[in-house]
C-alpha cells in the first residue's frame, strides 16, 4: 500500500502522526503540505473517495482560516469554490492528511490510523 502524508514541519500533530507511522514499521512519503500544495482536482478526489464532510479538509483552528472568516463563508461556497479555496494556501488544509489508494484522513486520531496496519 502506497501512502502519502502531507504534513507541515512545525505542525505538533504532524509529528506525533509521523512518529506513529515510524513507531509502527508503516512506510510512508512525506509531502510538505506548504510547498507542494494539493490542486483542487487531488482535493477533489480525496475528499470523494473520503466520505466526509468538506469542512473537515480545513484547518479551522489555523490563523488563515480565521483571518479570512472562512467560518461564515464557507457555507455560501460552492464545493469547487472551496477546493480552489483550498488548493490557494495548503495552510488551510487540515493536516496531516493521510492519503492512500483507497482511504483518505483528516487529521491525527490513532484509532482511524490503525487500520493502516
Amino acid at each position: 500500500m502506497s501512502i502519502t502524508v502531507l504534513c507541515y514541519e512545525k505542525c505538533t500533530t504532524c509529528k506525533k502522526a509521523l512518529k506513529w507511522l515510524d513507531d509502527n514499521n508503516i512506510e510512508y512519503t512525506l509531502r510538505p503540505i506548504k510547498e507542494q500544495k494539493p490542486s483542487a482536482a487531488e482535493l477533489k478526489s480525496w475528499h470523494e473517495k473520503s466520505g466526509l464532510p468538506l469542512k473537515r479538509f480545513y484547518n479551522t483552528s489555523g490563523l488563515l482560516y480565521k483571518e479570512l472568516g472562512l467560518k461564515d463563508k464557507i457555507g455560501g461556497m460552492s464545493e469547487d469554490e472551496q477546493y480552489e479555496l483550498l488548493a490557494g494556501d495548503g495552510m488551510l488544509v487540515k493536516r496531516p492528511l493521510l492519503v492512500t489508494e483507497d482511504i483518505v484522513l483528516t487529521g491525527f486520531k490513532e484509532s482511524e490510523w490503525e487500520k493502516l496496519k
